[in-house]
């Protein structure tokens, strides 16, 4: 059983098909139409397709205009690429620690990394896993304007905060389409902006910094000559990835659908098995359920380590999300960290586990993920389990818009 499974639908592989077919497959129609249909999608102004989301982050941030060697906050427990997408900015990675409930960083560890820093000039806030993060709150929590925030949102097509969807709560907000992520192309991403002059930057960016893309020069009465007026990247998406995503998306309400419900039906079952305990939910709102993760608490009596070897024994894929930034050498040496360390960081990482979660996933797989689980708990645990009742953990509030009811 793997982790994850990458689908993509017969109309993405004929739409592929056609733009192979055209004559024309870099940046071109099909991009501006899945920039078009994207923003309507999660109700933003614009939307700029790049070539993937760490890409994003870093055009964001360039497009923010912030002075060289300043200070971005950026969770502890994040993927690396998004603090190289701050340092190729420029700009310096002030790491923040996370609630090991949540794995999402609060008004007070984000306080604890102001003062590290002094005077940060912007934050990156992580959608973890899909979980709604309260953007406001923590930008409240660090001095900062909603326009000096970037959301980092690889994980969180689908998510909501309240009731606003994640893609135009900030400055600008970056998704992913990776293989395995909620809307699959295999590579590519997404800025989202309701600011049109930052759509402008970042559109200009992604390219070289050319004042028209070779698509503009080539269409009837467009002109050769472009010029460069600041440094950019090669972070364009082509018209294949384009394509391929707007059949996607098409699928996309349903993929969720399928996804919330193999999720409820983890939550049922892995109630009954002691020491493997969900992430609670940050703040009110909607779950992209990208990933399904669960802390293995020592009531499980069997560390993460040696239950990833044994589930992957019996054929059963899982992965972790993420290895601490402080606990590589590279970050440790270009970061800045609170005074104290990152110790919710560093008690969480060695729980943290992501079980399978995918549209193609099964009922009977989820059944037998949780079987095992519960198979594999020692027996000194579940003996432990029958004296002691555990008390119920209270819940976020969570908006479920795939089904009837709270």
């Amino acid at each position: 059983m793997p982790f994850a499974v990458t689908w993509i639908s017969p109309e993405a592989r004929r739409a592929a098909q056609d733009v192979l077919a055209s004559g024309w497959v870099t940046t071109g129609h099909q991009t501006e139409l899945f920039e078009s249909e994207f923003a309507a999608h999660v109700e933003a102004e614009h939307a700029i397709a790049v070539s993937s989301c760490t890409a994003a982050l870093e055009l964001a941030l360039r497009a923010l205009r912030l002075p060289a060697g300043g200070a971005v906050l950026v969770p502890a427990v994040t993927f690396c690429g998004a603090a190289h997408a701050i340092l190729h900015a420029g700009l310096r990675p002030v790491l923040v620690d996370v609630d090991p409930r949540t794995a999402t960083p609060t008004p007070a560890t984000v306080a604890r990394a102001v003062v590290a820093c002094g005077d940060p000039q912007a934050m990156m806030v992580l959608h973890y896993a899909g979980a709604p993060a309260p953007v406001a709150e923590l930008a409240e929590a660090a001095g900062l304007p909603l326009t000096h925030v970037v959301e980092d949102a690889a994980h969180a097509l689908g998510t909501s905060v309240g009731d606003r969807s994640v893609g135009s709560l900030s400055r600008a907000t970056c998704f992913s389409f990776y293989a395995t992520k909620n809307l699959p192309i295999g590579e590519g991403g997404m800025v989202t902006t309701d600011d049109a002059e930052l759509a402008v930057r970042i559109r200009r960016a992604r390219l070289h910094g050319m004042s028209a893309d070779a698509w503009r020069r080539t269409l009837p009465g467009g002109r050769w000559q472009y010029t460069v007026e600041e440094a950019g990247l090669k972070a364009n998406m082509t018209d294949v990835q384009a394509a391929i995503g707007r059949a996607q998306l098409r699928h996309f309400d349903d993929w969720q659908r399928r996804r919330h419900a193999l999720a409820a039906q983890y939550e049922t079952r892995l109630a009954a098995v002691p020491g493997i305990e969900p992430l609670d939910v940050p703040t009110p709102g909607r779950h992209a359920r990208h990933l399904y993760v669960v802390r293995v608490l020592e009531e499980y009596a069997t560390g993460r380590g040696e239950l990833v070897d044994r589930l992957a024994g019996h054929g059963i894929g899982t992965s972790v999300h993420f290895i601490p930034l402080h606990h590589m050498p590279y970050f440790r040496r270009t970061a800045l960290m609170p005074l104290g360390g990152l110790p919710g960081a560093d008690a969480l990482f060695p729980q943290l586990l992501s079980l399978p979660l995918h549209p193609l996933l099964t009922e009977q797989a989820v059944d037998r993920v949780c079987a095992e689980l519960a198979r594999l708990t020692p027996r000194r645990a579940a003996a432990a389990r029958k004296q002691v009742s555990r008390p119920a953990r209270p819940r976020s509030v969570m908006v479920h818009p795939y089904s009837e009811g709270p």
